[in-house]
């Protein structure tokens, strides 16, 4: 396989059916390279676009471009897509089909088969390579769909609903084949309704609703801009009460529980202040400014000689070291939470855990559909 490139530009895409507007000024672009997920309800749109994409439905208004070129129909039959209803010939073999398939996107019988026979293998399909698409399983024929879309090996893909069917280990196939191609530079552009799955595989994410663009940005990026002055803190000791965080000027707390608690600050400073009284420092902290969420462990400099930075997010802390070894900062595997944990060497400051409390995509989902 040849290395690819490029970015695919939709860029204000307008498409009415009679009387009914069904896309407005629709804009996005799918980066090489990365992995763009999306997501909107039923009837919001997906489809259509994919299909103006592919050159199967016609825009009013706008074009889409690749690395800046508007698409010919050279460009469009490189493409893979998979539609959303399976479009591959029930009676058909898997492997006799993949093969007709390349061979109908220009590729010599002999480059058609190594690819089909390569892809099948991959997908978990070999033991069914020679049967009739109808006697697979509902999860099967999926597999032989994607199967389907790459085997001539395309330079964009556009995928509607690919992991709809597949059970968990399916997914992890599918996805490293996926993968792959985004490796080699190929814009990958994936619908599904399934906003977990959304959330862990994609890089980039639009959402769709009502035929405008809600939503467009990295998958970090916007669960940044979403989220709220909400943190949650977690205290050391089976003794650890964080009651205290009631009393807090600025602060409501929303869920407590022991040692940890979960609240909503009216400022950053406010938070900051929560965090400089768990540690034993007074608050505001001047040496320690502001960490951004995207850089949550980085310590703020200068720093006197015997203080050290305890950052959570976007807050930071400093206190008095008396010699001993500063708390470790790490990432949370439970959730990607920003933890501060006592230090298993000594000294320590009681902070086990604090941090925003950044948003689910399905929490920014339904905030922007509203």
């Amino acid at each position: 396989m040849e290395q690819q490139g490029g970015t695919l530009e939709i860029d204000g895409i307008t498409r009415s059916f009679g009387g009914r507007r069904v896309l407005e000024d629709v804009t996005f672009g799918v980066a090489g390279g990365r992995m763009t997920g999306f997501v909107g309800s039923n009837g919001a749109g997906k489809t259509t676009t994919m299909r103006i994409i592919l050159g199967v439905l016609s825009a009013d208004a706008g074009e889409v471009r690749l690395d800046g070129q508007t698409l010919t129909a050279a460009d469009r039959s490189r493409f893979g897509y998979m539609p959303e209803e399976r479009g591959l010939y029930p009676k058909m073999k898997v492997l006799e089909q993949l093969v007709y398939l390349g061979r109908l996107h220009g590729m010599a019988v002999a480059d058609a088969k190594e690819s089909a026979a390569a892809l099948i293998d991959r997908l978990g399909l070999a033991e069914r390579a020679n049967d009739t698409l109808e006697s697979l399983s509902l999860g099967n024929q999926q597999r032989a769909q994607i199967a389907a879309a790459l085997v001539h090996d395309p330079i964009a893909l556009v995928l509607d609903e690919p992991f709809s069917g597949l059970d968990p280990m399916a997914v992890e196939v599918v996805l490293g084949v996926l993968r792959d191609y985004a490796a080699r530079g190929v814009p990958v552009l994936f619908s599904s309704h399934q906003l977990d799955i959304v959330e862990r595989l994609c890089d980039d994410v639009v959402v769709i609703g009502r035929g405008r663009i809600l939503a467009a940005g990295s998958r970090e990026g916007l669960r940044a801009e979403h989220a709220g002055r909400e943190y949650e803190i977690e205290l050391a000791g089976p003794a650890a009460d964080a009651g205290w965080v009631r009393e807090q000027p600025g602060v409501t707390v929303t869920h407590l529980d022991g040692g940890t608690a979960r609240f909503e600050a009216e400022s950053d400073a406010a938070a900051q202040a929560v965090l400089a009284r768990a540690v034993g420092a007074p608050a505001p902290v001047p040496p320690c400014a502001p960490v951004p969420p995207s850089d949550p462990f980085a310590a703020s400099d200068p720093l006197p000689p015997s203080r050290h930075a305890v950052t959570g997010g976007g807050v930071a802390a400093c206190r008095d070291d008396p010699g001993e070894p500063v708390a470790a900062c790490r990432d949370d595997p439970g959730g990607g939470v920003a933890a501060c944990r006592d230090d298993p060497g000594g000294g320590g400051f009681g902070v086990r855990r604090f941090a925003p409390i950044t948003p689910s995509l399905a929490q920014i989902f339904r905030e922007v559909v509203q």
